[in-house]
């Protein structure tokens, strides 16, 4: 289960009370982080990402992609539904640097609740720095809490990236991944550690991603309207 929620998992479900307003074109806003084009668009309206597990035919995950601007200025929501349609979890991204500013997550009982984020940088801002996201949520049993780790690290860039039948430019960053799984009353507490390898493409955001021996081996395979994407899991 640990592992799965490593890799099947990953990206995440943002604070539901934000307003969410058209993003429009770009309007000629830039981020300051130099990534920034292989991170998903701004200038898009909703979309939904369907990622399958090629190493597991039928694991599927879809992801929920919107832009908000309101008040705390420009950020990118990314939501984590699973194959049949329940939310999981949620990242809300500042554009700028490319930040996490809220993380949520789905506990045991169903209830979305806020993780507590320890560590906020997502995307490294250059080939030689190393970005650290960390939150802590509540655990698979009663009274256990998880700690999520994650260090990211620029590894390589692809000229011709193929994704959806065209050639992009992509970026690959090499992860880090630690889950600690720990137990505030007994002060026990079990680790699991791994190193992922992930792909992003110009114009699209996350493309790819696999651990180093590919049994999990998520790929995009479709983006589709949130019409479509409600067809599917509704039939």
């Amino acid at each position: 289960m640990m592992k799965k929620l490593i890799f099947g998992c990953f990206l995440a479900l943002a604070a539901t009370t934000l307003f969410l307003s058209s993003c429009g074109k770009n309007d000629g806003y830039e981020s300051a982080n130099p990534y920034a084009n292989y991170f998903y668009p701004w200038d898009t309206t909703m979309k939904v990402y369907l990622y399958r597990d090629v190493a597991n035919g039928l694991d599927e995950q879809f992801q929920r992609v919107y832009c908000v601007k309101d008040q705390a200025g420009r950020h990118i929501v990314v939501e984590v539904y699973s194959a049949d349609g329940r939310i999981i979890e949620a990242m809300n991204f500042n554009t700028d640097s490319l930040d996490v500013m809220d993380h949520m997550v789905v506990d045991r009982n169903g209830k979305k609740t806020k993780a507590e984020v320890f560590k906020y940088s997502f995307f490294p801002m250059g080939k030689n720095q190393e970005s650290y996201f960390a939150s802590r949520f509540s655990g698979f049993l009663d009274s256990t809490l998880i700690l999520r780790e994650v260090k990211k690290k620029y590894l390589k860039e692809i000229k011709d990236y193929e994704v959806l039948g065209e050639k992009k430019p992509a970026l690959v960053t090499r992860d880090h991944i630690r889950m600690t799984n720990f137990n505030p009353f007994s002060k026990k507490e079990t680790s699991l550690e791994s190193d992922a390898t992930f792909y992003y493409a110009e114009g699209y955001g996350l493309t790819e991603w696999h651990d180093d021996n590919k049994k999990v081996h998520y790929k995009l395979e479709k983006i589709m309207t949130q019409d479509e994407w409600i067809k599917i899991i509704t039939r």
